[in-house]
């Protein structure tokens, strides 16, 4: 038996498949790579398989993970060309290896956040959005686990920001917290339409980059 952990990335129109229907799609190629998935004990096993950061539907990622463990006594060696050949558009899988650092061990993600606005960027916006992170607080509601409504403030949450102003579209490369508790940098799009209504944007996309522990190291 082993424990595997998959890079992969989430693109295109893949950014749209929810977290269930994801693991749906993995479950059912997995067998195509060749490999027996462990199964849980009891009256209703499931396969042990697990996304470690689920990344919120509409959003794309270059360093998605996930783990799960199989019967067979594997390193991950071919398993990533086996999976793409069963994958649908918009899923690749960049590598397989054995997971040896716990999920715990995430700390932070680095993701490009970027707001469009069809009538083009007005001048000095960028630098309203420098002013307005660079507060201490910056307050935007959340929906909790209970499903209920919350303000908090984002920028505890944020260890760097840094914005470019475009043509069309202002973009910011973040680097937030990604667990317990993490940063949706979707949130900061809600945060300028609250706190700064004349910039909210006409559209916002993010895409995750990296995936960090808490000395800054890649996590993998």
């Amino acid at each position: 038996m082993a424990k595997l952990r998959l890079l992969f990335v989430k693109e295109h129109q893949a950014s749209y498949i929810s977290h269930l229907d994801l693991m749906r799609t993995f479950q059912r190629v997995f067998p195509r790579g060749g490999l027996e998935l462990k199964h849980s004990q009891g009256f209703h096993p499931h396969p042990l398989i697990s996304i470690v950061l689920p990344l919120p539907v509409g959003q794309s990622s270059e360093c998605e993970l996930l783990d799960f463990e199989v019967e067979q006594d594997a390193d991950g060696t071919g398993v990533a060309e086996m999976l793409n050949a069963g994958l649908p558009a918009g899923l690749h899988v960049r590598d397989c290896y054995r997971a040896e650092r716990p999920a715990r061990e995430l700390a932070f993600l680095r993701a490009r956040l970027e707001l469009d606005y069809d009538a083009g960027v007005s001048e000095g916006t960028a630098d309203k959005l420098r002013e307005l992170f660079s507060r201490g607080e910056v307050l935007v509601e959340k929906r909790t686990k209970h499903k209920e409504l919350a303000q908090i403030n984002v920028i505890p949450l944020l260890r760097e920001i840094e914005w470019t102003a475009g043509d069309h579209a202002v973009s910011a490369e973040i680097v937030a917290a990604a667990q317990n508790p993490g940063l949706n940098p979707a949130l900061l799009a809600n945060a300028v339409a609250s706190q700064l209504p004349e910039l909210a944007p006409d559209f916002a996309r993010v895409r995750r980059l990296e995936l960090y522990d808490a000395e800054m190291n890649v996590f993998r």
